[in-house]
């Protein structure tokens, strides 16, 4: 699973909204944090969560699945167990005909189901946080003191 920086920026900069599945209520658990920092970067964040469907997060009402979700969605950011993946990729496939994306979080791998999403079309991301990655990309690392490998002439 290893990503170009290219495609990762390119995956990045072209989504809009993203429906995170498995998203946690309480503002610890990495879902929460991430789904938060995606929104205040720009995305629209749609959470996902059975448990807490109705509730308000984000300026969004949780959603139980993503079939209830009526907006075109550009990429699924999956926080699930690996073998919990595949009925989430069948559901995004059918809710979503101009899905761009699946991301599947750090610890999250399913090789089936990202065949089955690639044979569709849709670019896959797997063991992988879009947090820690736009970070690394455009430039919020480098900030902290990381080396990041990404060279950039901003200051």
């Amino acid at each position: 699973m290893d990503y170009s920086d290219e495609f990762l920026t390119r995956v990045l900069r072209r989504t809009k909204t993203v429906a995170v599945v498995g998203v946690s209520m309480n503002s610890v658990r990495p879902s929460y944090y991430v789904a938060r920092y995606l929104g205040l970067k720009g995305y629209r964040v749609i959470p996902v969560n059975p448990g807490h469907a109705g509730k308000m997060l984000f300026g969004e009402t949780v959603r139980a699945s993503l079939s209830e979700i009526e907006a075109p969605v550009d990429m699924v950011d999956i926080f699930r167990r690996s073998e919990a993946v595949p009925p989430i990729v069948d559901e995004a496939l059918e809710a979503f005909p101009n899905l761009k994306t699946i991301w599947m979080q750090i610890g999250v791998v399913n090789e089936a189901a990202a065949a089955k999403a690639a044979a569709s079309g849709v670019d896959v991301v797997m063991d992988r946080c879009p947090k820690i990655e736009y970070q690394r990309l455009f430039g919020e690392l480098r900030m902290g003191g990381f080396a990041t490998g990404v060279i950039s002439s901003k200051l």
